[in-house]
């Protein structure tokens, strides 16, 4: 046998091992590389039939009273519908109008479980907060007239906001922001007088235009079932602060994601301005559209892509949702019902909460 034949065993040997470890070296890739996350579907399994749904003009939240009926509240009609338990009627709760008892230029509805709700609106050079019975009948009422130098700012719905933000109740008071710098979120009590104060707005790097500076600071507060605080900030970077019941500061996270990296890859170091009415304002769009948290304390957040994260209570994210009506849904509010499903808009569909 010659040389070069006798050869041939350990070239073949040699082949064989190179292989074998780009092989290992694929494989071990292939676990140390992260999955993309499974995005959970969930389908309509029922809502408002079409005909009543195709009266609305811009349905920004749909809930669910304690007796079965149904409440919308349309932001661009200015007003709050009632939808009989079968879902076969619609009637006209409130009317359009400055006065109390009507609202004008709504900008925030929230619904508490004893059968009440509260509206903010904006009629004139005050804002306002009106809370109804679910049958339409006013209960209190309070205004505030924001300072020259509140902040204005633009949401996702085109509309400008000068002073308070969302709200969430806390029992028969209130949580809001109030743009003075003096802390990230302020307890109301039925008089609109502030009560406590909850945490430091974050650091932004724009400190020195504080309408910019505030404008970054906007966001959702939540109450959770036990009784914590969460703000979800809905503009820049978007994150998660949580607090005690009692305002003490708990954790901070970012939110992350795939579907979020093209948004946060083409977010602006310098904000445009925009003129309204002779006066120019920071033009920041929201990255988050709708929070909520559910009866099992999970934090739920509508991204303004159609995908939804859902965070436990510890600030870990455990699912990615995206909700499927007539097509993808955006969600811009969520509500929960006694029947483990969650209401969304716009289309206001039914999903299993699973």
């Amino acid at each position: 046998m010659s040389s070069r034949q006798s050869a041939r065993p350990h070239v073949t040997s040699r082949v064989s091992t190179i292989g074998a470890l780009i092989l290992g070296l694929v494989v071990c890739a292939g676990v140390l590389l992260p999955a993309r996350p499974v995005v959970d579907v969930l389908t309509a399994v029922s809502g408002l039939p079409p005909q009543i749904v195709g009266q609305l003009r811009d349905p920004a939240a749909f809930v669910e009273t304690p007796d079965g009926r149904f409440l919308v509240f349309d932001r661009r009609a200015q007003t709050v519908f009632v939808v009989d338990a079968a879902k076969t009627s619609l009637k006209k709760l409130i009317n359009i109008g400055p006065s109390d008892g009507e609202i004008l230029r709504p900008l925030a509805f929230i619904s508490r479980p004893e059968r009440t709700f509260s509206i903010l609106d904006n009629p004139g050079t005050y804002e306002r907060v009106q809370t109804f019975h679910d049958t339409g009948t006013p209960l209190s009422v309070f205004r505030r007239f924001p300072s020259a130098g509140d902040g204005m700012r633009l949401n996702v719905d085109a509309m400008l906001s000068s002073g308070f933000g969302a709200l969430a109740a806390v029992g028969r008071e209130l949580l809001t922001q109030i743009p003075d710098g003096a802390a990230l979120m302020s307890q109301l009590n039925v008089e609109g007088h502030v009560t406590r104060r909850i945490g430091q707005l974050r650091p932004t790097g724009h400190e020195r235009d504080p309408e910019l500076h505030r404008a970054l600071n906007a966001g959702i507060p939540l109450v959770a079932p036990d009784g914590s605080l969460y703000f979800v900030f809905t503009s820049g970077v978007p994150m998660i602060r949580k607090y005690s019941a009692d305002g003490v500061f708990i954790f901070e996270r970012h939110i992350e994601g795939p579907e979020l990296d093209t948004t946060l890859q083409s977010l602006p170091t310098e904000w445009p301005k925009r003129r309204i009415d002779g006066r120019e304002f920071p033009n920041v769009p929201s990255t988050i559209l709708a929070a909520a948290i559910d009866p099992g304390g999970k934090l739920w957040i509508s991204l303004a892509v159609p995908v939804t994260y859902v965070y436990d209570a510890s600030g870990d994210k455990t699912r990615t949702v995206q909700f499927r009506g007539a097509g993808v849904i955006s969600a811009r509010s969520f509500f929960f019902s006694s029947r483990a499903r969650v209401l969304v808009t716009p289309g206001c569909y039914e999903f299993v909460v699973e």
